[in-house]
């Protein structure tokens, strides 16, 4: 979302919700948040103890490792993924010489194949979102918690592989400890859920925090279907659970405070997808459905579903290609012009002077967008120069200050350097 103020919301919202924390849910569960861009839940069993994923970096799992060995003698013997993402993995390695299993659901849907065709521009483009190769200063955040050991020389991925890997939803006890492991499609489609009926505590991965969910993630990836995300958000509500883990940010005390807010982030999710699909089966095209879908004040208000991570336009977006496809039913989109014949057509309506003359005439009335797609008539003719090129980086930049989502600044400002740098 762009606001006038977007990167001082988005700085208070970092300094609020990533501070170093330890909770202390009971006599046996410790809940460590701030430790890395991911949180973990601590359990001490009888004789051993569960991990509940593991950070994101080896060096940050060793400093994890150090904290329990002063709180504790018994040794970490399992390792459970709430999913598969490197974040809740990354660490893990640090504890190989005691851990004996690693406990993770297998995909409800298998990867469209020949995606390592696309490895490296989705390596690229999952660079931008999360920032990677930007300064600190550049970087406010990843959007969920502090920016990963691996793009902050703290540490490197050091996964340990599953021992474990379910299908189905089971119920275990290690070590004394009564779990249920449950499959909650959602953000990934390997997530799980971890209730642990003795202690009146959930553990949800990733299809909770406290920020607008990630429908559609930047990077690119399969369609993450809403619709499944809203029916494990009703699981999860099924529990009574007294207190609520989620894998970032803070933990949620007290069933009625559970059931109000899972029942909401449900509530905005369900209305964005259907309202979606009425507009999409009024035969409104994305830009129309985008202009209308927006979430009415008592849920666009609530502070765990601001656009500090994902973003209510991309999901719209998401949720309509994922159920059409790319065509948008206009008859116009069904062959059209490149985008270098368009613009060049539209350039010699407009004539390149009056072009040069209006781009910066945008940018002193801050319509940094307008001017930006303007500035893209030159790369799409290739007849980009160094004035147009410092035009763009001062529109990425601009809008980079008006951003919220941290995943859509991190992109600004990524492609604002690769121009810098092509440049020069």
């Amino acid at each position: 979302m762009l606001k006038n103020d977007g990167e001082k919301q988005l700085k208070q919202f970092h300094d609020e919700m990533f501070q170093k924390e330890t909770y202390k849910i009971n006599d046996r569960i410790t809940y460590y948040c701030g430790y890395g861009h991911s949180n973990c839940v601590v359990i001490e069993g009888d004789k051993s103890t569960v991990l509940i994923d593991a950070l994101d970096s080896n060096a940050r799992g060793e400093r994890l490792k150090s904290v329990l060995s002063e709180n504790t003698d018994k040794p970490i013997k399992t390792i459970i993924f709430t999913h598969s993402h490197p974040d809740h993995r990354g660490g893990s390695g640090a504890f190989k010489d005691s851990v004996e299993e690693t406990i993770m659901f297998a995909s409800a849907t298998p990867a469209l194949q020949g995606y390592n065709e696309i490895n490296d521009v989705l390596m690229k483009r999952t660079a931008r979102q999360f920032g990677r190769g930007l300064t600190n200063d550049e970087c406010i955040c990843q959007g969920l918690g502090m920016r990963e050991g691996v793009y902050v020389n703290d540490g490197s991925y050091d996964f340990m592989p599953i021992t474990t890997l379910y299908t189905e939803d089971t119920t275990r006890t290690i070590d004394g400890i009564k779990m249920e492991l449950v499959r909650v499609p959602g953000e990934t489609d390997d997530q799980m859920l971890i209730w642990l009926p003795d202690d009146g505590v959930l553990c949800c991965g990733d299809n909770f925090y406290a920020c607008f969910p990630n429908l559609y993630a930047l990077r690119g990836s399969q369609y993450r279907d809403i619709a499944q995300w809203i029916h494990s958000l009703e699981v999860l509500m099924s529990y009574p659970a007294e207190v609520l883990l989620p894998g970032h940010m803070k933990p949620i005390f007290t069933h009625k405070n559970i059931q109000e807010t899972l029942s909401q982030y449900k509530e905005a999710l369900s209305y964005i997808l259907h309202e979606t699909l009425h507009c999409m089966n009024l035969g409104m095209s994305v830009s129309e459905t985008v202009s209308h879908v927006t979430l009415p004040e008592h849920l666009s208000s609530l502070p765990y579903l601001q656009e500090f991570y994902g973003s209510l336009e991309w999901a719209v977006k998401g949720i309509y290609s994922g159920y059409v496809g790319w065509f948008d039913g206009n008859p116009v989109n069904l062959h059209p012009l490149s985008d270098q014949e368009w613009a060049s057509k539209l350039m010699n309506l407009i004539s390149e002077d009056t072009l040069r003359n209006e781009i910066p005439r945008a940018i002193s009335q801050q319509e940094y967008q307008y001017a930006l797609q303007l500035c893209a008539l030159f790369d799409n003719t290739k007849t980009i120069d160094d004035t147009i090129i410092s035009w763009e980086i001062d529109c990425l930049l601009a809008l980079s200050k008006q951003e919220t989502s941290a995943c859509g600044r991190n992109y600004y400002i990524a492609c604002a350097n690769d121009l810098k740098n092509q440049s020069k």
